[in-house]
C-alpha cells in the first residue's frame, strides 16, 4: 500500500505532536505513525516540567548561563540563546492550547514554578507531578479532531526511502511495518520528520518507555545524515528501585523541593560530592549515588522527602506518592529507594535550528536531534522545551520551502525473505545488548570496557544483520537492528572523546581537554572504523 501525505511524522512525542499540528493549521495533510498507541512516548512520561523564564525576577540571561554551565563547554551559544528567549512564546502556545499549569496556593493567577538541578532560580512549569502527561494529552485532544491528520497506530518505521534528483540525495518517504497486519507500506512525502526520542532502552536500567529504541538515530545515520555526541547519555539519578517497579522516574522536583540523598543507613552524602549538595546538576548526582553504592556496596540510596509532611507532598507530587504507597511506601514517613538509570540521548541527529538534517526533505527534532542546547548535559526540564521552540521553527521552515514531490516510490520487496525460525534469537540478542552497554558503557567508563563493548557488538551486528537478510521484519528485529547500530554509535563517540566531560567520565582520562570539539559521526566518511 502506498500512501501520499504533505508530511510524515514518526512519533508522537510532544515533538512531532506539535509540529503535526502547526502544519495541519497551515492546510498541510500529515500523518503521524507511531509504533504503540499516541500517547505512548517519553514525553509522556515526563514528571518534572518545563523550563521558561516568565517570572521577573529571573531572566533569559540566568537560563541561559545554567544551561551553559550544565552542558561544561559544549552548548552551541545560539541554540540555547534561541531556544530560551523563545520559551514564553511556547508556553502561551500550550496555555492557549488548554494546559492547565498548577497555580499558587494563595494566588490562583500566578502560575507555581518549581526548582530542579542546575538551576539558579525558580522557572520550571508543572502539572503537579505528571506534566508530560498534562501536555501530551491536551495536545492529543487537537490532533485527533484535526481533519488535515491521519494518525498510524502500531506502525514502526522500518528506514528512509532516498533517491536522487538534480544529483543530489533527497528524502522521499519511508518503508513502514502495519504490525497489526504484518505488512509494509510506503509513505510517500518531500517531508518526513523523525521525532523518534531517544534511545534509553539500549541500556538494562532505564527511565524510558520500551518504544525508545533509537529509530530515528539509525534510520537517519544508514540514511547518511551525521550524528553528534551520542557519548552523552544521561543518567537520571533517581528511578524507583523496587522488584514491581519497571522504569519509574522519581522527579527531578522532588530534590529541588528540598528531597535529601543519603545511604540506606540515613546518612547524607552529596556534601561530599558538590557544594550544591542534591541540587547540583544530573551528571555530577549520578556519578555521586554510582560512587557511594560502589563504595558502601549497597544496592541502592535513598531520597528521603518525609520531613516536608503528608500535605506538602500530596500537593506537589500526588503520583509519585501514589505509585510508591501503592507498592507499600509511604513517602511521607519513609524514604525513597533509588538508583540511577539511562534517561536522555543528548546527541543525536545534526540539525540547525529549523531541525534541517544534511539529506534534503529529512528533519529531526526532540530527543533524537542535536542542536548543541544540551552539550554535554542536558539541564532538567529544558528537553520538552526545545521540542516546541525547534518544532514552530521546522514548520515554518517547511511552508517557506513550499510543495515538493517525486513520483511514485518502489513497494517493499519481500520476495527473497521468510518467516523466521527462532524468534528467542531476537530475544537474547537484545537482553545480551542492553546488558552489556548497562556494564562497559555506563556512568563510570574505561577504555578497556568499551574495548569489550565494541567486540561484542560487532558480533551482534553480524548475527542481526543475518537475521534480517533472511526473515520477514517483525517489530522486535527492527528495534533490534536500530538499538545495536545506536549501541556502535555510542561507543565509537566515547572511544573518540579523550577527557571526562559532561555525561562521559573516564576513568583513563579523568581530565578537561584544552580542545573543546563535538564528536561527529559520519556515515560516508566514518572517523571510527
Amino acid at each position: 500500500m502506498n500512501h501520499k501525505f504533505d508530511a510524515v511524522i514518526l512519533g508522537s512525542g510532544l515533538a512531532g505532536l506539535s509540529v503535526a499540528l502547526r502544519l495541519a493549521n497551515y492546510g498541510k495533510k500529515v500523518a503521524i505513525l507511531t509504533k504503540k498507541h499516541l500517547a505512548e512516548c517519553n514525553s509522556f512520561y515526563a514528571q518534572g516540567g518545563i523550563a521558561a523564564v516568565i517570572n521577573e525576577d529571573d531572566s533569559f540571561d540566568s537560563h541561559v548561563e545554567d544551561t551553559l554551565i550544565a552542558g561544561a563547554g559544549l552548548c552551541n551559544h545560539e541554540a540555547v540563546r534561541y531556544i530560551v528567549e523563545h520559551a514564553p512564546e511556547a508556553i502561551d502556545w500550550l496555555i492557549n492550547l488548554g494546559v492547565d499549569f498548577t497555580r499558587e496556593k494563595d494566588l490562583a493567577d500566578h502560575i507555581h514554578l518549581t526548582r530542579e538541578g542546575g538551576h539558579s532560580a525558580r522557572r520550571v512549569l508543572h502539572v503537579a507531578d505528571a506534566t508530560g502527561a498534562a501536555v501530551v494529552n491536551s495536545v492529543i485532544k487537537h490532533v485527533v479532531n484535526h481533519p488535515n491528520i491521519t494518525v498510524f497506530e502500531n506502525y514502526a518505521a522500518i528506514d528512509l526511502i532516498t533517491l536522487t534528483v538534480d544529483m543530489n540525495k533527497v528524502c522521499s518517504g519511508v518503508y513502514a511495518l502495519n504490525a497489526s497486519e504484518g505488512k509494509v507500506e510506503t509513505f510517500n512525502s518531500a517531508n518526513v520528520v523523525l521525532a523518534t526520542g531517544g534511545a534509553g532502552k539500549s541500556y538494562l536500567y532505564t527511565t524510558n518507555p520500551d518504544v525508545a529504541t533509537g529509530d530515528g538515530i539509525a534510520m537517519a545515520y544508514r540514511a547518511g545524515c551525521s550524528v553528534a555526541n551520542m557519548e552523552f547519555i544521561q543518567f537520571h539519578p533517581t528511578c524507583l528501585y523496587h522488584p514491581q517497579a519497571k522504569s519509574f522516574l522519581i522527579s527531578e522536583a522532588v530534590r529541588g523541593e528540598g528531597g535529601i540523598l543519603t545511604l540506606p543507613n540515613g546518612v547524607r552524602f552529596m556534601e561530599f560530592h558538590d557544594h550544591r549538595m542534591e541540587l547540583a546538576p544530573r551528571d555530577i548526582v549520578a556519578r555521586a549515588i554510582d560512587f557511594e553504592m560502589k563504595k558502601s556496596g549497597v544496592d541502592h540510596v535513598c531520597l528521603d522527602i518525609s520531613h516536608k509532611g503528608k500535605e506538602f507532598i500530596l500537593e506537589h507530587f500526588p503520583t509519585i506518592y501514589a505509585k510508591c504507597k501503592s507498592l507499600g511506601i509511604d513517602i511521607s514517613k519513609e524514604a525513597i529507594p533509588v538508583v540511577p538509570a539511562a534517561h536522555y540521548t543528548c546527541g543525536g541527529i545534526v540539525t540547525d535550528l529549523s531541525g534541517v538534517t544534511n539529506l534534503a526533505g529529512l528533519y529531526a527534532v526532540g530527543e533524537c536531534a542535536h542542536t548543541g542546547l544540551h552539550g554535554a548535559n542536558r539541564l532538567a526540564s529544558n528537553s520538552l522545551l526545545e521540542c516546541l521552540v525547534i518544532g514552530k521553527a521546522l514548520v515554518e521552515k517547511i511552508i517557506s520551502s513550499g510543495s515538493l514531490s517525486y513520483g511514485e516510490l518502489v513497494d517493499w520487496d519481500e520476495s527473497q525473505v521468510v518467516d523466521a525460525d527462532e524468534e528467542i534469537v531476537i530475544a537474547h540478542n537484545w537482553d545480551e545488548l542492553r546488558r552489556l552497554m548497562w556494564d562497559y558503557v555506563g556512568i563510570v567508563r574505561t577504555t578497556k570496557r568499551l574495548e569489550r563493548a565494541i567486540h561484542r557488538i560487532n558480533l551482534l551486528k553480524s548475527e542481526i544483520h543475518e537475521y534480517y537478510s533472511n526473515f520477514r521484519i517483525t517489530n522486535d528485529l527492527i528495534e533490534l537492528r536500530n538499538l545495536v547500530l545506536v549501541a556502535e554509535l555510542i561507543v565509537k563517540s566515547a572511544f573518540m572523546r579523550k577527557e571526562s566531560r559532561g555525561l562521559h567520565y573516564s576513568l583513563d582520562y579523568p581530565e578537561l581537554s584544552l580542545v573543546v570539539v563535538d564528536t561527529i559521526l559520519d556515515p560516508i566518511n566514518p572517523l571510527v572504523s
